[in-house]
């Protein structure tokens, strides 16, 4: 058993899997009773390196008026159009599973992906997503944007852990590995 560090979505998605409106709002979330509870205390000591996309980023800055704490975790930011570092994030053109696996065989905690299908569904395909921490919003809003977009990634998963907090469930996956990263379903 390898001490590689682990990739792991955390985050809150609606009852019927959208991570955000159209217009990337969030909300659907904000205000629910429980929204303040969570196991995120724990988890964020888990973690020492961040990775999200530049939708996700804004969102984060508008949800964050203080603006995001340079705490010491590393915060990566892909971007097509945006370079450098906006402190305390690092923007990030580079292929992103191959980014992520360099991270993976580096020394330190694990490695969160904060959201956004555009990030975590090229992950889903290089395999290299280790567990999912979802907690379901007591919401339905029809359409929006997906946690999981449609993509050539065929994971099976192992439930290890289920809580509530207020009017959320959090339900706690691990990926199992079966060895192939190809998916049946194509030739």
């Amino acid at each position: 058993m390898s001490n590689q560090r682990k990739a792991v979505f955390y985050g809150a998605v609606t009852v019927d899997g959208y991570l955000a409106r159209d217009n990337h709002s969030l909300d659907w979330l904000i205000g629910t009773e429980g929204e303040e509870e969570s196991t995120y205390p724990e988890f964020i000591r888990t973690v020492d390196t961040e990775i999200m996309g530049r939708e996700t980023y804004d969102q984060v800055l508008i949800l964050s008026p203080d603006g995001i704490p340079d705490d010491g975790r590393k915060r990566y930011v892909f971007s097509r159009t945006r370079t450098g570092q906006d402190r305390p994030v690092e923007f990030v053109n580079d292929d992103i599973a191959e980014f992520v696996r360099r991270l993976k065989s580096e020394p330190g905690k694990d490695i969160w992906i904060v959201g956004g299908g555009q990030i975590l569904r090229p992950l889903l395909e290089a395999q290299l997503v280790d567990e999912f921490i979802i907690q379901l919003a007591p919401a339905l809003i029809g359409r929006g944007i997906p946690l999981f977009p449609p993509g050539d990634y065929d994971s099976r998963l192992e439930l290890t852990g289920i809580g509530r907090f207020g009017q959320f469930a959090e339900v706690r996956y691990t990926v199992k590995r079966t060895g192939s990263a190809v998916n049946p379903g194509h030739s």
